[in-house]
Parts: structure tokens; sequence; C-alpha cells
């Protein structure tokens, strides 16, 4: 076991290489950049005090997602008693007005029409390229009930763009350019 020196050294060393990939899928799972920050702090707090726990530290980063999906689920069952639903959705806003921007923004956007789970499974299996045998290990769940889920998720999605009569093309872009820097 490590020396309390080397446990802070070694988690700090984590966290320096691994910060921009781990603020990336916090940013998935929770459409407010602050929102995101204060989730992967959460996380991170509670992944040190069991770090020592993680015997195979290649595992960190399945680890640290599960906690911030945890994480994300507590918040998100705590606001669900607070929220009170409106009959008009505030004006997004556009960073700089590109078009991946603006699709990125719509795809959050429509990601919060998803229950917690499909979003998880959504959010690991396109965005972080994860395997379905990877996605169903860091869910805790089979890889049946993966594909289940994103089958579902994936059908309230295209349910969604069409209500909201954006043409499916945005997606088929996306995935292009999903498929273009993965080659």
């Amino acid at each position: 076991m490590a020396t309390s020196g080397g446990k802070v050294l070694d988690f700090e060393e984590y966290v320096r290489t691994r910060q921009d990939a781990l603020l990336r899928s916090a940013r998935r799972l929770v459409p407010d950049p602050v929102d995101a920050q204060d989730l992967l702090q959460t996380a991170l707090v509670r992944t040190y005090g069991r770090w020592d726990g993680i015997a195979d530290k290649s595992l960190a980063d399945a680890y640290l997602r599960r906690v911030m999906i945890n994480t994300r689920t507590e918040w998100w069952r705590a606001r669900k008693l607070e929220e009170v639903p409106t009959e008009q959705l505030p004006d997004a806003s556009v960073d700089d007005g590109t078009e991946q921007r603006a699709d990125r923004a719509l795809l959050m956007d429509i990601l919060g029409v998803l229950a917690p789970k499909q979003r998880s499974v959504v959010v690991l299996r396109h965005w972080e390229q994860m395997s379905t045998e990877e996605t169903a290990a860091a869910l805790g769940m089979s890889t049946g009930t993966v594909k289940s889920t994103l089958h579902r998720a994936l059908a309230r999605l295209r349910q969604e763009l069409e209500n909201r009569d954006i043409d499916a093309r945005i997606l088929e872009r996306g995935e292009q350019e999903r498929e273009r820097c993965a080659a």
C-alpha cells in the first residue's frame, strides 16, 4: 500500500494527466459547464477517498465515470423534487455561432429528454466510444440491457428530432464526423 504522501502524488498525477478527458465526460453528462465542473470535482473527491482500493489504476477512468454517473443521478433525483415545469423554455445561447457548436448544443439539449440510464448508455457508447461490453461493465448491467436501452434511447431521440421538426441530417453529419475522426 502506498504511503499517504505517495497516494496524494499518485492521485495528483492521475488528475493532471486525465482532467481534460474527464471534464469532457462530465460535460456530456450534464448540459451546464459549471455543473460539469462541479460534477467532476465531486467525483474526484469521492474517488480520492477510495484511491487505494483501485488496484488496477488503468481502470480509474471507468471507476471515475461510474462515480460521475452515480453523482449525476443523485443530483437529478434531488432536483426532480424541486423543479416546476413551465410552458416556456429559456432561449438557447449560442457560443460562437459555428455550425458544429450549434449541432452539439442541439444534441445536448435533446439528450435532456432521456432518462438518466438511457443518457448514460448513449454517452458511453457514442461519445466515449465504449464497446457494448465496456458500457455494460461501467454501468453494472448486462450487454442485452445496454443494447435494448440504447435502442430505446435512440428511438426516443429520433422522435424528439421529428417533434422539433429538425432535419435528421444533423445526426447523420455527426455520425460521419465521428467515424471520420475515429478512422
